[in-house]
C-alpha cells in the first residue's frame, strides 16, 4: 500500500530526508525499555540552551554501556553478560541487552556523558544558527546573473 507523503505541500522543497527520518521514526519499534526523560537546561552568558537526555540503567557499568552517533542518530546500547557461576534462588533481575535511537537534528552536537547512581546523562546542543541573508540577482537577457 502507497504511503502519503506527510510533506506534500508545493511550498515544502526539498525536505525528503526530513520524511524518510519521520519514516523511520514511526517504524522503529521499542519495548520502553529503558525508559528514559528529556530536559531542557538553561543556557549560560554566551551558551545556548541544552537538552539532558538520561536513561535510567540500574545494573549497568561505564565498560557494559556504548554511546555512539551513528550519521544523524545517537545510539545507546547496553549489554549485559549472565554470570554462569552463580545460583539464583528467584532472578526477578534479568541480564538484558538494550539499543535506544534519537534521531539528532542538523547541527545536534553531543556535549558529554556520565552515569551517575544508575542514571545515564548526555547533555545536547545545538548551537545557534548564523543567520545567512543572501541577495539574488535577477538577470536580464543582455546581461547574466552574478
Amino acid at each position: 500500500m502507497a504511503r502519503l507523503p506527510t510533506l506534500n505541500s508545493p511550498f515544502l522543497l526539498g525536505f525528503d530526508e526530513i520524511e524518510r527520518a519521520l519514516d523511520r521514526v514511526t517504524r522503529s519499534g521499542s519495548d520502553g525499555y529503558p525508559p528514559y526523560n528529556i530536559e531542557r537546561l538553561p543556557g549560560a552568558d554566551s551558551c545556548p540552551d541544552r537538552l539532558r537526555l538520561t536513561l535510567a540503567v540500574a545494573g549497568f557499568t561505564r565498560e557494559q554501556l556504548e554511546i555512539s552517533l551513528e550519521e544523524s542518530q545517537l545510539v545507546i546500547r547496553g549489554k549485559q553478560v549472565d554470570d554462569r557461576e552463580r545460583q539464583f534462588l528467584h532472578r526477578g533481575i534479568a541480564a538484558r541487552q538494550f539499543q535506544r535511537a534519537f534521531l539528532l537534528a542538523e547541527g545536534m552536537q553531543v556535549l558529554g556523558a556520565d552515569l551517575i547512581n544508575g542514571l545515564l546523562s548526555i547533555d545536547l546542543v545545538r548551537p545557534e544558527p548564523e543567520r545567512v541573508i543572501r541577495k539574488i540577482d535577477i538577470a536580464t537577457p543582455e546581461e547574466p546573473a552574478k
